[in-house]
This record gives structure tokens, sequence and C-alpha cells, in this order.
């Protein structure tokens, strides 16, 4: 199947999950994002130095100068789209307006909250790392319905490019989709891979990914359960990036990620920038994605704040009512 006949297919599905409401997200705003995936993926095969830029994130996060280069590559892709009205990324929470605001307060306009390169922690050793994107409906991701978030990317950097797409509007649900592709070159030009991730239960392989596993040791409940998965013959599948490791899950079928948070391990995932775009893939895949300190949907609360932080626990239903039950009585 050629590219083109490929990307096709693509859009053609996107607009079946809108019900055909939504033609700049489907024709428009994720493929400009498909472009920033090309093109930080072309950028991350010849970045043989992965250095410090000399700069830090308002978070203090010393930035990487394939931070920078990710960053540039999105915001220019948003800003040259005329349905993305505002942006905000995890290296600069502030949600800045992209357009003029003489745009027609009728028109199918977007807000995109996301997370440029996550996983800079192991970029250095060549493991795969990604991309995570959340699209909105309307001019803001603040203080709005989390069903806002409409459509969500994760992109993932290893031999391959690939990324997944999800996309679910409010009174179509049972019109969901998550696909998977591989992007081939910079210009976001893609092949369908899989035109159904689902997620499966009782998979033969069961798969865990223990993130924040610091917290073990001061949590007895957390420990018993690594502990637990361990005893029962689990696979461990956990590279430390949050992309990789939730997108083996959906690649597999099976799987589950947790990351408990204590007093002393802290919450470091932000809600905007990668709990909820990851939480509606999660979802239309058929799984779940809850805060492991109360057991509440991720997708369950407003968005007050670009610096929220929380746990995540997330993959088959099955798998992650263990976790809860375990973790919370």
């Amino acid at each position: 199947m050629s590219s083109q006949n490929s990307a096709d297919l693509l859009v053609e599905s996107l607009r079946r999950a809108t019900g055909e409401a939504n033609p700049s997200l489907t024709d428009s705003v994720i493929p400009s994002l498909l472009r920033g995936i090309g093109r930080t993926a072309a950028a991350l095969r010849t970045a043989h130095n992965v250095e410090k830029a000399g700069s830090e994130n308002v978070f203090g996060d010393a930035q990487l100068n394939v931070d920078v280069l990710a960053e540039q590559f999105f915001r220019e892709e948003l800003g040259a789209c005329p349905a993305v009205v505002a942006a905000s990324s995890e290296e600069d929470p502030v949600e800045v307006s992209m357009q003029s605001d003489s745009i027609d307060q009728e028109a199918d306009v977007y807000a995109v909250a996301f997370d440029p390169l996550d996983g800079s922690s192991i970029i250095g050793p060549n493991w795969s790392v990604g991309s995570i994107l959340g699209i909105w409906d309307g001019r803001s991701a603040l203080h709005q319905d989390p069903r806002k978030q409409i459509a969500a990317v994760l992109g993932v950097y290893g031999p391959r490019t690939t990324a997944i797409i999800a996309v679910c509007v409010p009174g179509r649900e049972d019109a969901a989709v998550c696909i998977e592709v591989g992007i081939t070159d910079a210009t976001g030009s893609c092949d369908i891979i899989r035109s159904d991730v689902r997620l499966a239960e009782g998979s033969k392989t069961r798969y865990f990914a223990p993130a924040n596993l610091r917290a073990a040791s001061e949590d007895a409940r957390y420990m018993g359960l690594v502990t637990r998965y361990i005893a029962e013959r689990y696979t461990l599948r956990y590279s430390g990036g949050l992309v990789p490791d939730v997108v083996h899950a959906l690649v597999k079928g099976h799987g589950v990620y947790l990351s408990p948070v204590t007093s002393g391990s802290k919450a470091k995932l932000r809600r905007a920038f990668e709990l909820l775009p990851v939480a509606l893939i999660v979802e239309c895949a058929g799984g779940q994605a809850i805060d492991p300190a109360n057991g509440f949907r991720i997708l369950g609360t407003p968005l007050r704040d670009l610096n929220e932080t929380a746990g995540l626990v997330c993959g088959t239903s099955e798998e992650v009512e263990r976790v809860k039950a375990a973790l919370l009585g």
C-alpha cells in the first residue's frame, strides 16, 4: 500500500470517528503533528551528540539540544496550522495564542498541549523515547471538561518511527478510533500498521512496567504488588520512558504501567502534557487510566492549571482494577 493511499485511509478512519464534524482536526491538525514527529525523528537520527543546551525549562530541568529542536519543530508546525489557536508545552507551560483573534468564533479551532520529547534521561543510551500530544476542541485546554480533549497522539522514536493516534468525540464514543501508523519521512507521510489498537484481557503473556520503583521502599503495598507480579511470572517490560512503556502494552495488547506516588517519591507526570493524552489513548484502546492516589479516572478531573501533577496506573481494565485494590484497598 502506498503512503498516499494509507494517508487517505487514515483521514477516512479519523473522519468516521468525528462524524466529519471536525474537518480541520483530521485534515490539518493531526497531519501537522505527524510532520512534527517526522521532523523530530529525522533530527534524532543525526543528533549523535546529545548534550545539554545550556538552558533550563521553567521546572529547573536542564534542556538537551534535542529537547529544544523538538519544541521548535512542533511550534513551527502548529504555528502554520490555521486551526490551532493556542498551544502549550512542558518546556514552556504557558498557553500562548497561535493565531489572530480575528478568527471566526464559529470556526473549527483547537488548542494543543504537548510534551515535545519525553524521556530525556534515556536518550543518551539510545533507548526509544517519544512525543506526547493532546488536542482540545476549542480555544483553550484550561478549565475544560476533559471530554474536550478529543484527540491525542503518541510518537515513538526507536528503530522505526511510529505513532498511536486516538480520536474520541463527545456523543460519538462508540465510534472512537485508536490507530497505529508508521511515519516514513520528515513530511509526516505514514503507513497504517494497525487500524484498531486494542487492549485485551486474558493474554497468555502478562506484562508489567513498575515506574517510580523507589516508592516501593516506602509503600509496602507497592512492594507487595511488585513481588506478586514476579511470583506470578509476569514479564517485566520497563525502559524508564513513559511513551515506549505504554505503547509496548498497546502493541502487545496487554500490560499495566504503574507510577504511584509517596511523600518521598513525588508526582512528576504532568496532567496537561502527559497524563491526559495518555489516558485518552488508553481508554480509546479499551483500557483504563487512573490516579493511584484515589482511584479516580485521569479523564474525570478538569484541568485547572498547566502545572498539575499526579501518579498514573494504566493498562487493561482487569490489571488496573487489581492495582486499585492492592494500593487502595
